[in-house]
């Protein structure tokens, strides 16, 4: 699909990287967020993200309503904020193609592997997508530590995917990738590109020790086929 004139300025309208924090805060949110939340989870002042949510609402990547967050009503409720969520718009182009880089490669590597070894392609690539999963999951410990609790490694799992082109939200117990970085290439080739994600994701969260997040597999319309959750133990914790 050619790129737009709408295309080129949603994708220089997350060039900025407090705009970009801003867009991906509220895409990983469940419900609309307000201005303060979205200032407060960012850590800009509140004219800043007002400035910045403004201009993402205008570029159509961000949907914004009305609503009360006290949830109260009639005389003494205070103004309706103005809060803002995820738009159904989605950039058919992404700058630069890191994502589909990394496929390629996992992929080229695989079959490499499969002519030399007589290993099944699919095999490979998914030995291949988990030891490239665990390298990214080493990087992100040396660079920040190694997580001291269950939350800590889900979060650190999660800042992980964000830089891999993920977008990563939490629902309820579970955190679910509300795109495919490799939306493109899944829509051709789905069962293999599942298998990829699945061993890419799930080897990055075994190096989160020992608070390993769980990488299950659970396809569904319109996102990544990879749901992360916090560690078994610590949520028998929790409820204990």
């Amino acid at each position: 699909m050619p790129i737009t004139e709408r295309d080129t300025a949603g994708i220089a309208a997350l060039a900025d990287p407090i705009r970009r924090r801003l867009y991906l805060f509220v895409n990983a949110q469940p419900t609309a967020v307000s201005r303060e939340q979205a200032a407060d989870a960012v850590g800009v002042p509140l004219h800043q993200a007002k400035f910045h949510l403004d201009k993402l609402e205008s570029e159509g990547l961000l949907d914004s309503e009305y609503a009360r967050v006290s949830g109260k009503s009639g005389p003494g409720a205070g103004r309706p904020a103005k809060l803002y969520r995820r738009s159904g718009r989605e950039i058919q182009v992404s700058l630069p193609d890191r994502e589909y880089e990394l496929a390629g490669r996992l992929m080229a590597d695989a079959i490499a592997e499969a002519a030399a070894t007589g290993e099944p392609a699919i095999d490979a690539l998914r030995r291949i997508a988990a030891e490239r999963g665990r390298s990214f999951g080493q990087t992100a410990i040396g660079a920040r530590g190694r997580p001291v609790t269950a939350e800590a490694a889900l979060n650190l799992a999660v800042d992980t995917m964000c830089q891999l082109g993920y977008e990563p939200r939490r629902e309820d117990d579970r955190v679910v990738m509300v795109n495919c970085p490799f939306h493109a290439l899944a829509r051709a080739q789905t069962q293999l590109v599942c298998d990829m994600n699945h061993a890419l994701i799930g080897g990055m969260a075994t190096t989160l020790e020992p608070h390993c997040p769980a990488a299950d597999l659970e396809p569904a319309e319109d996102r990544c086929c990879v749901v992360l959750r916090a560690s078994t133990k610590a949520r028998r914790a929790t409820s204990a």
